[in-house]
């Protein structure tokens, strides 16, 4: 199998959270997951949560992204971003992206 030499781009997105109302490890995982697993919908992306194992309202989730249009990768990214600012139960303390 060949294959093509078009090009791909890749982005994460770095998000921290605050969760304040969060009492309890179990609660926190509760929101992070519906979090986690409303992005996998949505945008098809890899989802991991990979920080603050330990605290109950603090939180590091990456989302990586790829498509080989660059302004549709950025259009998701966008919503993506959106859609961490909208939820009710979070707060966003720092949204980071990189191109890899």
């Amino acid at each position: 199998m060949k294959i093509t030499e078009e090009s791909v781009y890749i982005a994460l997105v770095t998000v921290e959270l605050f969760i304040p109302l969060a009492q309890s490890l179990k609660e926190k995982r509760s929101v992070v997951r519906g979090l986690k697993d409303q992005i996998r919908a949505r945008f098809n992306a890899s989802v991991a949560e990979f920080g603050y194992h330990d605290k109950w309202q603090r939180a590091l989730v990456g989302v990586c992204m790829l498509n080989g249009d660059k302004h549709r990768l950025e259009a998701d990214m966008s919503r993506v971003r959106q859609l961490c600012e909208e939820l009710p139960r979070i707060e966003i303390i720092e949204i980071v992206t990189e191109w890899l």
